[in-house]
């Protein structure tokens, strides 16, 4: 497969509250190879989250098409949506969205038997070392800093060995020093699983360690580099 992922001719609208449609993407064409790092830069409300939103199957475009992982979304329900990024796709969100309820060695290994991973607690404890949280297996995510907690849903993301990850603002809650170390983190394991990354940022710094920087304004996606 050349590419993880395909956008053609993407025109997402939504009903404003007096009834008539507001353009929010229009015409977006994209692709993702294999192992390729593109960011999607622009201002609040440039349509970033909804355009990585519909790349993951999150969503549905109300024209175009989305091809992920070889496979058409429009054809595809909710629920084989969910099966066909089972194991492959990961993801990271700028609030962390760690499950409050459970300690970090928890989070990261409940997806690894989800997927019917082998040995999931091994795995687990592996990549909590490997994030440099190994002594924090046993906090709940309300003990943990923000930068710790981004650490966890990095190692959670990526546990799987995922052939793509959807990162949106990644760094958006942390210090400019944490957020470099996070960035730096998400390039290490990208470069050992070889994964595909689609980053939706605010962060320059961010962005320029990608392959591709694209911005959208007004609904169009622009080339930046």
């Amino acid at each position: 497969m050349k590419n993880l992922i395909s956008a053609t001719s993407v025109t997402k609208d939504v009903q404003a509250p007096d009834g008539s449609l507001l353009d929010i993407l229009t015409g977006v064409d994209l692709v993702v190879g294999v192992g390729e790092a593109v960011a999607l830069l622009g201002a609040s409300g440039s349509g970033k989250s909804t355009l990585l939103g519909l790349l993951a199957g999150l969503d549905e475009p109300t024209e175009g098409e989305v091809m992920l992982l070889g496979s058409d979304l429009s054809g595809l329900g909710e629920d084989a949506r969910a099966r066909l990024r089972l194991g492959q796709v990961g993801f990271v969100f700028q609030s962390f969205q760690l499950l409050p309820g459970m300690t970090a060695f928890e989070n990261i290994a409940l997806p690894l038997k989800l997927s019917g991973a082998t040995k999931p607690k091994q795995h687990a404890a592996r990549l909590l070392k490997e994030v440099g949280l190994q002594e924090r297996a046993g906090h709940l995510p309300r003990q943990l800093s923000g930068g710790e907690q981004q650490r966890v849903a990095l190692a959670r993301a990526f546990a799987g060995d995922p052939r793509i990850l959807f990162a949106d603002e990644p760094t958006g809650n942390l210090d400019p020093e944490t957020g470099r170390q996070i960035i730096d983190l998400m390039f290490s394991l990208r470069d050992r699983c070889g994964t595909a990354l689609v980053l939706v940022t605010h962060d320059e710094q961010l962005a320029g360690r990608c392959d591709r920087v694209y911005r959208l304004a007004r609904g169009k996606l622009l080339s930046a580099n």
